[in-house]
């Protein structure tokens, strides 16, 4: 039976060069199993902590992902790639050499006869509309002509910076408001009619039940790495260790 895979929130690049490096190991360990079970992959966001495209410019610390995602999809398998709130600079390199498709926004998909409501899950908070107005420009033809005036090592090092003050203590207080509202925004979806509503974002794994529905938050890498799986008649969630 073909299976359906999420993960979520890997941030690679983010952390120091060993912890990177077993990242990116159990990362190929998923996609092989996606590759052996002939399923298909749905990334949620934030793959990696920092993603900018020139045109002649790639970061290479991740060429071994690239190729094993270029792997994947001459097996046959489709990959969905949600773009999240630190890798948002995506142009086309993910879409015209690796044949993965991109998504900005939330999509339903329906997977062995379910309704599924799949994301990031920023922006999706009540009351949240300055972030959706710096998202909006963050994903401008501006902003993506502008950063391309900026040497690559040095804006990768600035935006390694900035994703580590964001990470402060400001940051963990807004926690508490976006984990309430993004499970808030879930129930409704729900309520529309779907099965599973599947979000990343929030770095804390979620899984709550309601009748024959669930919502479900896949958590980050950053503390220990997990993976979602759909077989068609329900959803787990596996640890890598």
């Amino acid at each position: 039976m073909e299976k359906s895979y999420f993960i979520s929130d890997i941030h690679l690049g983010l952390q120091a060069k060993s912890k990177e490096e077993e990242k990116i190991k159990k990362l190929l360990l998923v996609i092989d199993e996606v590759k052996k079970n002939k399923g298909d992959l749905f990334i949620l966001g934030d793959l990696f902590d920092f993603w900018f495209e020139y045109i002649h410019f790639v970061q290479k610390d991740f060429f071994k992902v690239y190729r094993a995602f270029y792997d994947l999809r001459l097996s046959g398998s489709e990959i969905f790639y949600f773009i999240g709130n630190h890798d948002f600079a995506h142009v086309d390199f993910f879409e015209k050499e690796l044949d993965i498709k991109i998504f900005c926004d939330p999509k339903e998909f329906v997977i062995k006869e379910k309704r599924f409501f799949i994301g990031h899950g920023d922006g999706l908070v009540e009351n949240d509309e300055m972030y959706n107005l710096l998202k909006k420009f963050l994903r401008s033809k501006f902003f993506n002509f502008s950063y391309k005036l900026v040497h690559p090592d040095l804006l990768i090092e600035i935006a390694a910076l900035l994703s580590k003050k964001s990470r402060s203590g400001d940051a963990k207080k807004k926690y508490k408001i976006e984990k309430d509202g993004l499970e808030k925004a879930a129930i409704k979806i729900i309520n529309e009619g779907f099965d599973y509503v599947i979000f990343g974002h929030l770095h804390k794994m979620t899984y709550k039940k309601f009748d024959n529905s669930a919502y479900i938050n896949l958590g980050s890498w950053l503390d220990i790495p997990k993976y979602g799986i759909f077989d068609g008649i329900e959803f787990k969630i596996n640890e890598i260790k």
